[in-house]
């Protein structure tokens, strides 16, 4: 996708100096200058209200601390790979450890189209109540 190509090629850099987000890329360890993913992180918070009945009992009744995985990308001629299902699962890892030091209920995601919901619902993230494009993956 043009913007993400052009996220990591223009923002990256300039939004983990700034503490916006950090961006952790996938390449090829053969290659190290060939990048054939990434994906985002960043602090988050989801409305109690916005989250399945199962989850909100559990939850107080204000907003939820989280984490954000912003963005997702993969090379084009990479996809088929399995480097979606890695990075993500590179990136629950990450909350996972994070979860140690901060604590966070889940990693939130926007999907930016039909496909890639269907892609997160794969993988056990719930669509929001509200927002039905935005997903999350409970941390616990």
């Amino acid at each position: 996708m043009p913007a993400l190509d052009d996220y990591l090629h223009r923002f990256a850099v300039q939004h983990s100096r700034k503490g916006v987000s950090t961006v952790h890329v996938l390449v090829d360890a053969g290659r190290p200058s060939l990048i054939l993913g990434y994906y985002t992180l960043s602090a988050a918070q989801v409305d109690v209200l916005q989250l399945s009945d199962v989850d909100r009992k559990k939850l107080p009744r204000y907003p939820i601390p989280c984490f954000r995985m912003g963005r997702l990308a993969c090379r084009v001629d990479q996809r088929g790979q399995g480097l979606g299902k890695l990075l993500v699962g590179c990136a629950v890892d990450r909350c996972l450890q994070a979860r140690k030091q901060v604590a966070a209920f889940a990693l939130i995601v926007d999907a930016k189209h039909v496909q890639a919901k269907t892609f997160y619902e794969h993988y056990g993230f719930t669509p929001c109540t509200d927002s039905p494009m935005t997903l999350y993956l409970p941390l616990v």
